[in-house]
């Protein structure tokens, strides 16, 4: 594995700590700062390909230190950690481009994960395309975010209709698909596409979960099928999951 410096800003020494501890034992090179200003006057700065930061922190914060840097001309990919999860400071540091949104206290393998998804955004234009299909919006909204909080593209789409409307569909590396919608369904989406020669990995969604829809889209080849709500930390196994077996499949056919 290469050596790539990732480094750790957080104000609080027990994280810092055992954050760069943890991405150490990764096989990462790892160096801890305790705040924005710290960071900015180290030569690490320069040598650094990840930086997590937390976003609460005395003095410059997390979100300010993204701007900064920004401004400065870096562009290096960034996780944000934080204990203060709010909708929007997620939305403000994904739209500047962060890699990730983290909510303390995140995993070994959640961390791990989102690490390698952002490594190779310096040196690689296009990431991994997320459709999502559910006619409710919040779902939507929120669902969308999350995934881009992981370091994915995403998209929405609020029918099954609209979604094959879109030159979209022809750019995904997995779908996730609401089971009950008006219209077209998504068990009958999945057909549709099988039979259109699609072979996009599709996770299904529903809040009302039943053997019979569940037994048939698994035999239909639905990846997985996940009831809600659903933490983070499952939806981002099961699509890392999805992917590691499209990348097989490819490498295989």
């Amino acid at each position: 594995m290469p050596k790539h410096i990732i480094s750790v800003v957080d104000d609080d020494e027990s994280t810092r700590k055992s954050t760069t501890l943890l991405i150490e034992s990764f096989g990462f090179q790892a160096a801890g700062f305790e705040s924005a200003d710290t960071l900015l006057k180290s030569s690490q700065l320069q040598e650094t390909s990840c930086l997590i930061i937390d976003v609460r922190m005395p003095g410059m914060n997390g979100l300010q230190l993204q701007s900064h840097l920004a401004a400065a001309g870096y562009k290096i990919p960034i996780i944000f950690i934080t204990a203060y999860d709010n909708r929007e400071s997620r939305r403000r540091a994904m739209q500047a481009g962060a890699v990730a949104f983290l909510e303390k206290p995140f995993t070994d393998e959640l961390l791990r994960q989102t690490i390698r998804s952002a490594l190779p955004v310096q040196t690689r234009a296009r990431r991994s395309l997320i459709l999502l299909v559910d006619d409710d919006e919040s779902i939507r909204r929120t669902t969308t975010l999350l995934i881009q909080s992981f370091g994915f593209q995403a998209a929405a789409f609020d029918s099954a209709e609209s979604l094959l409307k879109s030159d979209q569909l022809q750019e995904t590396s997995c779908l996730i698909v609401d089971v009950q919608m008006p219209g077209m369904n998504g068990l009958q989406l999945q057909r549709h596409l099988a039979a259109s020669g699609y072979e996009i990995p599709t996770i299904f969604i529903t809040a009302y979960d039943n053997k019979e829809s569940r037994q048939r889209a698994m035999q239909a080849g639905a990846i997985a099928f996940l009831s809600k709500p659903f933490n983070d930390e499952l939806l981002l196994e099961t699509i890392l999951a999805t992917l590691r077996d499209g990348e097989r499949s490819t490498k295989t056919a």
